[in-house]
């Protein structure tokens, strides 16, 4: 019997075992949903972000952004999290069915090898601004974009906590 530590901690995939599992389940019709983002201090925003993703289909799988990429899109001071823990803090959300970390500055290389039938982005996102969304429109998926929750930002919080 797993722990529930071990429990959180094997929904956090390599490529390899996460492209498996997305092939058993679309093999059994599920829906799968993906998303992406730093998510250096999750906050409410971040929550309900993730929350209206899941509602998209029957599998979400959450893209993080490496130590390191958020360091080359954030600036030196970010993150303020380490991967893993970012990566566990995700996989710890009931409604989040697989966490991976990726290096690269834009997912696009997990969309075409995952290929998932939903691909959701937040609000300050246009369709030709969003990596992967023609990959996805092309095989008759769909793109998302869900409006942000105002008043939540991690760069909000972190000047706060420095000041």
């Amino acid at each position: 019997m797993q722990s529930k530590i071990e429990q959180i901690q094997h929904k956090i995939f390599t490529l390899s075992n996460l492209l498996l599992l997305v092939n058993q389940w679309k093999m059994l019709s599920k829906k799968v949903v993906f998303t992406n983002g730093c998510f250096d201090i999750i906050h409410q925003g971040h929550n309900t972000y993730l929350l209206q993703a899941a509602e998209f289909g029957n599998k979400l799988i959450v893209a993080v952004n490496s130590d390191d990429s958020v360091r080359r899109l954030k600036g030196p001071k970010r993150p303020v999290v380490d991967q893993y823990s970012r990566a566990f803090n995700l996989a710890s959300h009931l409604y989040i069915d697989a966490v991976i970390i990726f290096d690269e500055d834009t997912p696009e290389q997990l969309i075409q090898t995952l290929q998932p039938d939903v691909l959701v982005k937040g609000g300050d996102y246009t369709l030709d601004k969003i990596v992967g969304a023609q990959d996805v429109l092309k095989r008759g998926g769909q793109v998302e974009i869900i409006p942000f929750l105002e008043g939540y930002s991690t760069t909000n919080i972190v000047e706060k906590i420095q000041s």
